[in-house]
């Protein structure tokens, strides 16, 4: 039995809450929250201990990993102390996107888990879905012969304006991972972005990306769109045919270049995912399982490398935009 504590008791918190509770192979056994009283409600709900330090938590507690959905400034600035404590007590750690909204501390968790050799995941829970698993599969078997593009749309409704780069940092993660889940490492981009009546923040953005393969791509996203309508849709394109995947989950189509017969893969009706925190269902358990079959930290899908290559690609983006739409190179946004 994998035995978990869980650092940030908010909504997400209680979701990774919810589904250690549930999973047949872990027993949640502590939740932690700066905020005693949030720390104290979660503890009820789910009949664990309480702590208001991650320190104290780590020190009194038989943990195996620990999950960490603390937010702060775009949604990651409280991440990177738990997390340290975590790698530095030896405990495997999943932890909530963004890494980190500070690239110096996402660059610093990365290389202490590889130093520590513990396993480091991030929730990037876009990619694990039955509809995304077909698609990767299909490029893996070279269905798609070379890749050359890749599109991308994310877009929801958030009316949070409380940092200029809040949408990029806390909801892109999720693009990029998908992006990269199947095209492979990005290595340029150029961006535009722009902002919403009353918006103080750069809220609808436009990304151009060239991969390390040769293939290129696009990115639009905003925190200005309804949620009544899809809110993701992922097309990658290649030589031999093309796919789309559907809103995250409900559906994916391979149209092959030499044939008229389409290849759909659908949500189910009965045994499919119901709704959006199924997906915190299917990451988690497949983080679950890559614990419990041992495997190395460099194999861990959804990872904390993973996910500093996506945030990598985030501040290339944003300097691009103060650049005028410049070419930014990832990885010297900051050089």
């Amino acid at each position: 039995m994998i035995k978990v504590a869980v650092v940030g008791t908010g909504n997400i918190g209680k979701l990774h809450c919810r589904q250690y509770v549930r999973h047949p192979d872990t027993e949640l056994v502590a939740v932690c929250d700066m905020v005693e009283e949030k720390a104290a409600e979660a503890a009820r709900e789910f009949g664990v201990r309480a702590y208001t330090s991650t320190q104290a938590m780590l020190e009194r507690e038989a943990v195996d990993v620990v999950a960490v959905a603390t937010a702060g400034v775009e949604n990651g600035s409280h991440h990177f102390a738990p997390v340290m404590a975590a790698i530095e007590a030896g405990k495997d750690v999943l932890v909530e996107k963004p890494i980190s909204n500070d690239i110096g501390e996402a660059r610093r968790m990365v290389a202490y888990a590889r130093e520590k050799g513990v396993r480091l995941a991030c929730n990037l829970n876009h990619r694990f879905t039955p509809a995304a698993y077909k698609a990767k599969s299909l490029v893996a078997e070279g269905r798609l012969g070379t890749l050359l593009f890749v599109n991308m749309k994310l877009t929801i409704r958030n009316p949070a304006d409380k940092t200029e780069w809040l949408h990029m940092r806390a909801l892109h993660p999720h693009s990029i991972d998908v992006m990269r889940y199947f095209a492979g490492d990005i290595r340029r981009v150029q961006s535009f972005m722009t902002k919403a009546p009353g918006r103080t923040s750069w809220s609808t953005v436009s990304v151009n990306m060239e991969f390390a393969s040769g293939a290129v791509g696009h990115l639009t996203g905003s925190y200005d769109m309804s949620m009544r309508h899809p809110i993701e849709y992922c097309e990658v394109a290649g030589t031999e045919g093309r796919l789309v995947v559907d809103n995250v989950y409900e559906s994916m189509t391979f149209y092959p270049h030499a044939s008229d017969e389409l290849l759909v893969v659908r949500n189910p009706l009965f045994g499919g995912m119901q709704g959006f925190d199924d997906t915190f269902r299917e990451r988690i358990g497949r983080f679950v399982e890559q614990v419990k079959n041992g495997v190395p930290p460099e194999r861990i899908e959804a990872s904390g490398a993973d996910a500093l290559a996506a945030q990598e690609v985030i501040e290339a983006a944003i300097r691009s935009h103060q650049l005028g739409g410049a070419p930014v190179e990832v990885g010297a946004a900051d050089a």
